[in-house]
């Protein structure tokens, strides 16, 4: 079953997508908590750190169906709001983007970071929680600004929750959330949106080869546990944080 996996015409251009999307989603998706979890830290006013918690929490409860469901309505070519405003610009035409290749792993990148970058800064603002006032107290008599204090102190403190965030990413960078790809496929999209986990559920469910597909989903699960190891022992050695 490997070998015919491996060998499969497809394999390169699926493996090539599941990648693009992992890879793309922790570049743009690990970093963007961290920096709201630091700016909604270094704000004074309570009431606008809570109503700022708020609406960033609140997509994260928008489930995937809807999400897409929304994104297909945003990007219609006919009553989509982002082709309403490009015809303001003096756009020529109405783009179907959904329907784009190229704005696939875009727009399903940036859909998440926008779903879940709110809830993913709660534990960052649990550990600048933990952070001493007393260093911010000392740094302002010293004449330190507001960016200097949270570079000197507040980011250095969540660095080892961001090093075993960052190890556990890594350890999933093979595993593709299934439904919103699948939602979001099309027949014109195909080719940029076909990863490894809807693969195996068009041949496990729809084709009913169980065998194979278990097998993809081991070669999956194998990846992502060397991946997982690999980084911790590297994380380990530069920065003394690790899972183990």
């Amino acid at each position: 079953w490997f070998e015919t996996f491996f060998n499969m015409p497809r394999f390169w251009q699926i493996l090539g997508n599941t990648l693009t999307l992992s890879v793309y989603s922790l570049l743009v998706g690990f970093p963007i908590p961290i920096i709201l979890a630091l700016m909604i830290n270094s704000v004074e006013s309570n009431r606008f750190k809570r109503v700022t918690q708020t609406v960033t929490y609140m997509p994260h409860f928008i489930s995937t169906v809807v999400l897409v469901g929304m994104l297909t309505v945003f990007l219609s070519p006919r009553s989509g709001f982002l082709n309403h405003v490009l015809e303001l610009f003096g756009a020529a035409e109405n783009t179907y983007y959904m329907g784009v290749p190229d704005y696939f792993s875009h727009i399903y990148v940036w859909s998440g970071v926008w779903q879940d970058m709110g809830w993913n800064s709660i534990i960052y603002l649990a550990a600048l929680t933990g952070v001493d006032q007393a260093l911010h107290e000392a740094a302002q008599v010293d004449g330190a600004t507001k960016l200097q204090r949270v570079w000197h102190i507040d980011l250095p403190a969540i660095i080892p929750t961001m090093v075993i965030l960052l190890i556990m990413s890594v350890g999933n960078i093979m595993s593709v959330g299934y439904e919103k790809v699948f939602l979001m496929q099309n027949d014109l999209n195909i080719m940029n949106s076909e990863v490894i986990s809807t693969y195996v559920y068009k041949i496990g469910l729809t084709q009913q080869q169980f065998s194979y597909s278990s097998a993809i989903g081991l070669f999956n699960n194998g990846i992502n546990f060397i991946l997982l190891v690999a980084v911790n022992k590297l994380s380990a050695k530069l920065s003394g944080s690790s899972l183990w």
